[in-house]
């Protein structure tokens, strides 16, 4: 209500308001969000990567841009992987057929993950100040400085928290929004039967026609301030994860949506009676015998929510990480119980610094929520054209149906965003500069990845050549197994060439390892390796596959223990299962990646890799540099600089 700009507002004004946030609040989180969206879930996920992730797994995706374009027939057999969808129409083969859509409904996707990771920023911004307002009526000494450098401190011990995880204070966030709800509808109740019992009259929608009929394009500006009450729709479905669909069905239509009603009905109540309180309309509203149990009340409220987003940021770019679309940064398990508990100190100290700049930038709530409300209003943009996409290619929805979800809510989304587009130089301006500063970080990691591995894929092995190099006789074959880890998933990588053309020695054993990312949630333990043999001796292949929700890790001799058990299993005779149980033993080694650096001396391009991670050294007999040397565990060694040591 404090966003409302509106110049001597009458009862009929205030009525109208009030039925617009009212309609606002039925057709967006409760119709739309509650009992459709919530439905296009992915195993249990919600938010515009799992939409992505769903058409993904039911649409053929060409495109280089795609984030998850790699489909193999061992698929098939796994649990909880749905196979394409058998539903045949235009739309589908459209898509199918047309790269150039695939590459926009890529961009689309990832320009909505980045808007949600600076709601990581924005909401501890515009809900920290705006609970710690209400300090100001403490003193007519209290300025707005004040204010502002209690939010940047009560901010900064936020985001330092997040190190120590949520598992702490975790257990008082439900209690605390109970609270929260519950003496807001008490205090809304209150004010009804004060100031004015009948303002639930307001329900009815003929009020909102006639606000616009009377007030034209100053009623049409106000809607960027009226869509605030429902900005936190859209983060309803992305923590779909956290609970289950019935659970938020029931809290939000039972609970949350009559509280959100009776309050806003209780501040109109007040402000008909009181207008030029608009501006303060929170806290005007509290009977003062209540008025610091509900600002201590706020303002944990608020450091909840804010709590609630930094989170989900985390889990987002978890989530652009396993499918290789973000560059890599820390993430640490903040609990041993919960998986989803996690913490990024990189994305958690960008965050702390839009936010905190946020707040010193722009000083006012206002024009916090401005920008807050811009970005959210495009995320739901997008989220209905994917649900409308899921509907045409999936689940097979008549198609007037889809047309009935369609039309009616791209046009309200679609008049909300005209609206906030107005309060771009007020401060709207900011979500964008935010959001294009990851998805240029995300765009250049997306595409640098795709080029990479059609740069593997053009120059890989054949399995005659790789026969030919092992069997030259001045290769040397210490026992051991040796990891190549690489990205390419079909075939030998061109790593192997130039790792046994440097070093002239290569292990007995060679298990060539690749990470995949499933476009489902998670893959089961008993799923998690596909291995088979590559048709020459000792060459195996691995495929360690994980889903979006997983925490990828090759760490430790586990790992190594469980490769060689499934490879076991596939061996063609006792012998060669001994060979290779045998090998652990002996030694591994694992060789990651390739860096490509300019030599200055020949004015070409000179191939080095990176060893990491050997676990044991044997040191008989050893004619391989890479064997014999000592390399503590977790440090690295340029395999190009051996032959100068």
């Amino acid at each position: 209500m404090s966003s409302v700009n509106f110049k001597d507002p009458t009862e009929e004004d205030f009525l109208g308001i009030l039925s617009l946030i009212f309609w606002t609040l039925t057709l967006i989180p409760l119709i739309k969000y509650v009992f459709i969206v919530l439905r296009a879930d992915d195993h249990g996920e919600g938010g515009t990567f799992a939409l992505y992730s769903f058409l993904c797994r039911h649409l053929k995706f060409k495109s280089k841009l795609t984030i998850q374009d790699t489909k193999l027939p061992s698929d098939a057999s796994m649990r909880y992987y749905t196979q394409g969808s058998a539903i045949k129409s235009k739309t589908k083969n459209f898509i199918e057929g047309s790269p150039s859509f695939q590459n926009l409904l890529t961009f689309v996707v990832l320009l909505g993950t980045c808007m949600v990771i600076g709601d990581g920023a924005l909401t501890p911004a515009t809900s920290v100040l705006s609970a710690l307002v209400g300090i100001q009526s403490l003193s007519a000494k209290i300025t707005q400085s004040y204010v502002i450098v209690m939010s940047v401190v009560l901010l900064l011990a936020l985001f330092l928290f997040q190190r120590f995880g949520t598992s702490k204070v975790g257990f008082s966030f439900s209690p605390i929004m109970l609270l929260w709800f519950s003496s807001n509808v008490m205090v809304g109740i209150y004010n009804i039967c004060k100031y004015y019992p009948p303002v639930l009259k307001a329900l009815s929608p003929h009020y909102m026609i006639l606000f616009f009929v009377r007030n034209g394009m100053a009623g049409w500006a106000i809607l960027g301030a009226v869509f605030l009450c429902v900005t936190g729709g859209e983060a309803m479905f992305a923590d779909l994860g956290h609970f289950n669909k019935t659970s938020i069905q029931m809290a939000f239509s039972t609970f949350v949506y009559p509280a959100l009603v009776i309050t806003y009905a209780g501040q109109t109540a007040y402000l008909i009676k009181n207008p030029g309180d608009m501006s303060t309309a929170f806290y005007s509203t509290i009977p003062k015998a209540v008025y610091w149990p509900m600002f201590i009340i706020a303002t944990l409220s608020a450091i909840v929510a804010s709590q609630s987003m930094i989170s989900a940021s985390f889990s987002i770019v978890k989530q652009s990480l396993a499918l290789g679309c973000f560059p890599r940064v820390n993430m640490k398990h903040t609990s041993s119980k919960y998986e989803g508990q996690i913490y990024s100190p990189e994305i958690n100290y960008i965050l702390m610094v839009i936010c905190i700049a946020l707040v010193v930038g722009f000083r006012d709530g206002v024009q916090i929520g401005n920008a807050y409300g811009v970005v959210v209003i495009w995320v739901m943009i997008i989220t209905t054209c994917l649900v409308t996409l899921v509907m045409l290619v999936i689940w097979d929805v008549n198609f007037l149906l889809i047309i009935a979800f369609f039309v009616p809510f791209i046009i309200i989304e679609g008049i909300f965003m005209t609206s906030l587009l107005s309060k771009i130089l007020v401060g709207g301006w900011a979500p964008f500069a935010i959001s294009f500063f990851f998805l240029i970080i995300m765009l250049s990691w997306t595409r640098g990845r795709s080029k990479k591995t059609a740069y593997d894929a053009e120059r890989r092995l054949k399995s005659a050549e790789l026969n030919e190099m092992l069997s030259n006789n001045s290769l040397h074959r210490p026992p051991g197994i040796c990891f190549f880890c690489t990205d390419l998933v079909n075939g030998i990588p061109p790593i192997i060439r130039h790792y046994i053309q440097h070093t002239g020695s290569v292990r007995q054993i060679m298990v060539i390892v690749t990470i995949r990312t499933l476009p489902i949630k998670s893959v089961l333990p008993e799923e998690r390796l596909d291995v088979g043999q590559l048709g020459v001796d000792g060459v195996y292949r691995c495929l360690v596959q994980f889903g979006y929700k997983d925490s990828p890790s090759l760490e430790g001799d586990d790992f190594v223990a469980s490769v060689v058990a499934k490879l076991s299993e596939i061996a063609e005779s006792a012998e060669e299962a001994e060979t290779l149980r045998g090998a652990m033993e002996k030694g591994v080694v694992f060789v990651t990646g390739r860096t490509i650096l300019k030599s200055k001396e020949s004015n070409g391009w000179l191939d080095r890799f990176v060893v990491d991670k050997v676990y044991r050294f044997f040191q008989k007999n050893s004619r391989s540099a890479v064997a014999s040397l000592k390399v503590p565990p977790g440090k690295t060694l340029q395999v190009g600089m051996l032959y100068e040591i």
